[in-house]
């Protein structure tokens, strides 16, 4: 079993985003210490929800800081760039990181972003599963050219290619944030695994999985590669000496956060949202997730791992939105949660 932290930069109520970034920093530096195998970096746009805005741009910033732990984007949102930058990007931080480079894309949201960056709601709502086409290609092909429409180019070199990485022979690994059947069918036809999110339980990643499986069989994804995917699970986690401990850290703390950043999220076209009452959203995320003494957090782990076939987590480790007491939880992570797991 492979557990990670999941950062988000997020900024809580009183605090600067300066601050946030650097718990982020922090926290990535401590996972290697604390002997996690890997951090796991989101991308956020103009909202205090999270403060980065670029998860491959801290990403670059974390593999220089580290020696070990992968680094992964969860996720670096694809409608909102172009695919070969992103994918150079991508290439360069695979090659001269040794391989330690995971690359999460996601469709994000129908949100301003798309206007500001110019890319328009049809790169959201139709224009993704080309997008991660292209973005493919460029990280598996020696040269590219666009296929037409949005991305109509002539041939042109891969520079550097992923395959002249001196530790691996292939390209950075790659996974698709899903939340939906329609992703869900988009990551298996292409064999590339999952990042399942916080908000699920077991049955219903259990259940994504399994579609997960079908939609690669049915296309004749090899059988191997079929059972061996290796999806991946978010989560929440907080160590206490109590269970009730650990969940009143996150109650003090998290709604606020949630309420603050989820509230300045704003729709590129006027459509309405419907949001999550904070309150009831963190109770849930403490009911589903490791969240309690490190007993009961190795059980409930190995629980969802039986459960679903996951063996990666990427956990959020900065729900008390503290420098001090984000260290001790990823420190106990490792000291008291992991060996009870391996």
């Amino acid at each position: 079993m492979r557990v990670g932290t999941f950062v988000l930069a997020a900024q809580f109520p009183g605090q600067g985003q300066g601050e946030a970034l650097y718990r982020a920093v922090r926290s990535a530096e401590v996972t290697e210490e604390a002997g996690l195998d890997s951090v796991w970096l989101a991308e956020h746009h103009f909202v205090p929800y999270g403060t980065c805005p670029s998860a491959i741009t801290l990403a670059a910033l974390v593999l220089g800081r580290t020696r070990r732990i992968r680094v992964g984007t969860a996720v670096s949102v694809l409608p909102t760039t172009h695919p070969v930058t992103l994918g150079e990007q991508a290439a360069l931080l695979h090659v001269t990181s040794g391989g330690r480079l995971t690359l999460g894309v996601g469709r994000g949201g129908p949100w301003v972003d798309l206007e500001v960056f110019g890319t328009g709601l049809e790169a959201y709502e139709k224009q993704y599963p080309e997008s991660l086409d292209l973005l493919m290609r460029w990280l598996r092909e020696p040269a590219v050219e666009g296929p037409g429409g949005r991305f109509a180019f002539r041939e042109v070199p891969v520079v550097p290619r992923p395959s002249e990485c001196l530790t691996e022979t292939e390209g950075p690994e790659v996974l698709v944030a899903c939340t939906s059947p329609a992703s869900v069918r988009m990551a298996a036809e292409r064999g590339l695994p999952m990042l399942l999110g916080m908000h699920v339980g077991d049955e219903e990643k259990a259940e994504m999985i399994s579609l997960w499986r079908q939609h690669a069989r049915a296309v004749g994804r090899p059988a191997e590669e079929v059972l061996g995917a290796a999806h991946v699970s978010a989560g929440v986690c907080q160590i206490a000496d109590r269970r009730a401990d650990a969940a009143e850290t996150l109650l003090k703390a998290m709604p606020g956060w949630l309420k603050q950043g989820l509230d300045a999220h704003v729709t590129v076209d006027g459509r309405e949202r419907r949001m999550r009452d904070p309150l009831a959203y963190t109770e849930l995320l403490c009911g589903l997730h490791p969240v309690g003494t490190p007993r009961l957090c190795a059980d409930r782990l190995a629980a969802t791992s039986e459960r679903t076939g996951v063996s990666r987590f990427a956990l959020l480790v900065e729900g008390s939105g503290d420098l001090a007491a984000t260290e001790e939880n990823v420190r106990r992570l490792g000291a008291e949660v992991l060996p009870q797991l391996t």
